[in-house]
């Protein structure tokens, strides 16, 4: 597996990673993939896995306004697992950390009674600007996004509905989109560097993850409803699979879209989509106490990805 992820620092008891730049600051986070929860293998393929897997742990880092420079990968799987599916994992994820110019540096494999893949992303941050944290959204701002809103959970439905043999023409791009997602490399280091003060991915529903961070802030987001509109793909899946496609937009997740807080102009990769109110300047949002999200000034209930559900 270690010619699929390549690293100068792989392959001893630990990696040893450089030291940072002055002002540098090392960002890390860390995800789990089920299969039969986060994954199919009758849906993805093993190399699809290992795309998704680094597409949503460098989402997390770049959230914060840093640049990923290294994962570390562990696997648990069935002794019955053929080798193929976890070289095909593994080679998933080395390309993907590649297109970061980033590294697998270690991990780890053991037994289990299904596939198990737990990443820990590694990131740097520079300068003395502080990271996008959710709790930086300032009234008067504009909201950003870097990346689809909705293709995720659209490709989801219709394999949920069709299965994997039988799915319609067409749709290819909503497929790739839930089962090995990528998001624009690079902008959550150009949101921080053109002056952001918050920022988050769309993981577990845009209008969930929306809400969290104006919680923490204590602020409230109002979305514009043509700057979020289904494509024209999104709404013939809906036609499809009789899902009206506002309910993947709002709720959906997966995407890993980068969502931004910013008083300057729209960074390179981005295009905005809501902007940011007082309390005062949102009457209506406020007698609906479980939303401070509203589309069009009409209030909009969070619901999204339960990890316990």
């Amino acid at each position: 597996m270690l010619e699929h992820m390549p690293s100068s620092r792989n392959g001893d008891d630990a990696a040893v990673l450089p030291v940072l730049a002055p002002n540098s600051r090392t960002v890390v986070s860390t995800d789990t993939l089920v299969e039969g929860r986060h994954f199919r293998l009758d849906w993805s393929t093993p190399y699809d896995v290992g795309v998704k897997a680094i597409t949503q742990n460098f989402a997390d880092i770049e959230a914060m306004g840093a640049r990923p420079i290294a994962a570390l990968l562990a696997i648990s799987a069935p002794g019955t697992t053929e080798l193929s599916v976890l070289t095909e994992l593994a080679r998933g994820v080395g390309d993907s950390v590649e297109r970061y110019s980033a590294q697998t540096v270690g991990g780890d494999l053991c037994s289990a009674d299904s596939i198990i893949i737990g990443v820990t992303a590694i990131g740097v941050i520079g300068g003395s600007m502080s990271a996008l944290t959710l709790d930086g959204a300032r009234p008067g701002q504009r909201l950003v996004a870097a990346g689809r809103i909705g293709y995720s959970a659209a490709g989801l439905a219709l394999l949920n509905y069709f299965g994997p043999d039988e799915l319609p023409l067409g749709f290819d791009a909503l497929i790739d989109a839930h089962c090995a997602p990528t998001i624009p490399i690079g902008r959550g280091v150009v949101a921080r560097a053109t002056g952001a003060t918050a920022m988050t991915d769309n993981s577990d529903g845009l209008v969930h993850d929306l809400n969290t961070m104006a919680e923490r802030s204590g602020v409230y987001i109002d979305l514009s409803r043509q700057a979020i509109a289904p494509d024209a793909l999104m709404i013939a899946a809906g036609r499809a699979v009789g899902t009206d496609p506002w309910e993947w937009v709002l709720h959906g997740g997966e995407d890993h879209t980068l969502l931004a807080c910013i008083n300057k102009s729209t960074p390179s990769g981005f295009r905005t989509i809501g902007k940011i109110l007082s309390t005062q300047n949102n009457q209506q949002a406020q007698t609906h106490a479980h939303s401070r999200i509203t589309l069009d000034s009409q209030p909009v209930q969070p619901h999204g990805w339960d990890s316990f559900a």
